[in-house]
């Protein structure tokens, strides 16, 4: 059994869970920055461009061939659409990104859950009890 295969898309999400977990943190830490853009990923598209990649069973022979991972897990940020505009030109709302930045980290925990799970699984079959 291939590790890819045990552990399925959990590996990637948890990397695109990190990447969007700093995202919200650099959104909250400049909730009071003037000017100030708020960003986030359209994480169910990145996820189903990893999905997709995924399910074919592409692989670089060579890293000029096609993108590598590593390019496919630096996600587009995107701005987010304020909900009520401020002065000073900042569009973080700290409700909307604490919600967010909470949901987010529910999520990482669950696919690590799953990951910690697979792990104890296989160690389980190797041992024979």
């Amino acid at each position: 059994m291939n590790v890819n295969d045990m552990f399925g898309i959990h590996e990637q999400v948890l990397q695109l869970r990190g990447k969007r977990t700093e995202v919200l943190a650099s959104n909250l830490a400049n909730a009071d920055t003037p000017g100030y853009q708020a960003r986030d990923m359209d994480f169910k598209d990145i996820l189903s461009e990893v999905d997709s990649q995924h399910t074919t069973g592409m692989v670089a022979t060579n890293p000029r061939h096609i993108s590598s991972a590593q390019e496919m897990m630096e996600p587009t940020l995107k701005y987010r659409v304020p909900l009520q505009s401020k002065l000073d030109g900042n569009t973080v709302d700290t409700q909307v990104e604490t919600s967010k930045f909470a949901e987010n980290t529910m999520k990482y925990m669950a696919s690590l859950r799953f990951i910690d799970a697979n792990i104890k699984n296989m160690l389980v079959a190797i041992r024979g009890e």
